[in-house]
């Protein structure tokens, strides 16, 4: 499968330098090795510098949005599915500096909090074949884009404007239906939910949601002539209205909640919709803990089915945890735009690669006493049988002298910046 990912976008480099960096770029990415920037992987794949693998983020010709087309049609040739699901989320990266693309002070769930952190949106894909990720976009706020300075010193295009989190992940789904990705639906949590314009974006593309919206959500009742909100709602439900169902299998059975399904609700002011909305409520059987969707189909739609897709946004949790985890989306250490795209399609690329081998390995026969091989099993399958570890010691005591040199001039040059500073009148 490494091979046939690498096949797809091997014809977007021009020259065979770059592609072949390429390639050891995302073998890289999946090698057991405890950190991956360029020097790393630079190490890992045999080279003596890491500066091809630097130049192939900062100033090799290629583009980084078509390698991702071609990585999404990987993806949607072996998970497409018709009623697959479009799944929307972000994800932050904490940051020490002040010069990477994006970052300020600003909300990330990585961090729980309010941190130094740069954004990135994404877009999933799930199907019954499988899921990842395929399609990505940074955040740039508002402090960035007023910015232009700034925003040329990290080369961002000079087009780019602010677009907020809905607004890029608009974007995603725009690109996704015009490559003709197969989806009926779509999801996110509550940041996205509650923004009607993106709602009315996904039901222009024809895509039924289940989208998460906070307990202080306006719900239209009654052809729009009333808005409640949707705690409230919750609250005056009979017991009868509670239905115990699964939201998909978890990692310890299946996931129960109890559920309330209110078909009622009306447009978001749209003359044109003929689409049929409604208000689902997820109750936890233990704390009692509600959560809210709004809900939108083009065709009549059962309760199982938009408890599947609700159960489905959990999906884009485990990809990020997986991407983070087992192929260093995080651990990039760019600043500019393009390399910060480069790295995450390429990171992207090899996530590609896991989620494909496990689903392969899923469509087997199960093994008695077994559980099915998961990404992180299947990645140690394929550092075990496939990339074969450089144990040449005269090589790695190359490497160790090469970081010993350039952190002792990265500390020399440190120190005299710091001299120069103190001496400034």
């Amino acid at each position: 499968m490494l091979a046939g990912v690498l096949a797809s976008f091997a014809g977007r480099f021009g020259r065979v330098e770059p592609r072949r960096t390429a390639a050891a770029f995302v073998t890289g990415l999946l090698a057991d090795i405890e950190v991956k920037t360029c020097w790393q992987l630079a190490e890992q794949a045999g080279h003596a510098r890491p500066d091809a693998m630097q130049r192939l983020l900062y100033r090799a010709v290629w583009d980084a949005d078509a390698v991702r087309d071609d990585v999404r049609t990987v993806i949607v040739d072996r998970f497409g599915d018709p009623d697959a699901v479009l799944v929307v989320d972000e994800t932050g990266d904490l940051k020490k500096g002040i010069h990477s693309v994006g970052v300020q002070r600003q909300y990330t769930g990585t961090a729980g909090r309010i941190e130094n952190a740069q954004v990135g949106v994404f877009l999933g894909y799930a199907s019954g074949h499988g899921h990842t990720l395929i399609d990505r976009r940074v955040y740039l706020p508002v402090s960035w884009t007023d910015d232009r300075d700034r925003c040329q010193g990290a080369g961002v295009p000079d087009e780019v404007e602010f677009a907020t989190k809905s607004e890029l992940a608009a974007e995603m789904i725009t690109a996704a239906a015009d490559a003709g990705v197969p989806a009926g639906w779509a999801t996110a949590d509550e940041a996205y939910g509650n923004n009607s314009v993106f709602r009315a974006h996904l039901r222009e593309h024809q895509l039924g949601y289940v989208l998460a919206v906070s307990r202080s959500h306006q719900v239209p009742l009654d052809g729009g002539k009333v808005k409640i909100r949707a705690d409230r709602i919750a609250a005056e439900l009979p017991a009868s209205a509670w239905q115990r169902r699964s939201a998909g299998a978890g990692s310890k059975g299946p996931r129960l909640y109890d559920w309330a399904w209110l078909d009622d609700v009306t447009t978001d002011a749209d003359p044109d919709d003929d689409g049929h909305h409604s208000l689902l409520i997820r109750r936890n059987t233990t704390t009692g803990e509600l959560a809210f969707y709004r809900c939108w189909t083009p065709q009549p739609a059962t309760l199982a089915q938009l408890i599947r897709v609700a159960g489905i946004r959990w999906t884009v949790e485990e990809a990020f945890q997986a991407a983070k985890g087992q192929v260093g989306l995080d651990q990039h250490q760019v600043r500019r735009w393009d390399s910060w795209h480069r790295f995450t399609t390429l990171a992207l690329a090899a996530l590609a690669v896991l989620a494909i081998c496990a689903a392969d390995a899923a469509d087997e026969p199960p093994q008695s006493g077994l559980i099915k091989l998961t990404v992180n099993e299947v990645r140690r399958l394929i550092n075990t049988c496939t990339i074969r570890p450089i144990h040449e010691l005269a090589h790695r005591l190359r490497w160790s002298q090469w970081r010993r040199r350039h952190q002792a001039r990265a500390r020399q040059a440190h120190y005299k910046r710091r001299l120069n500073a103190e001496l400034q009148p």
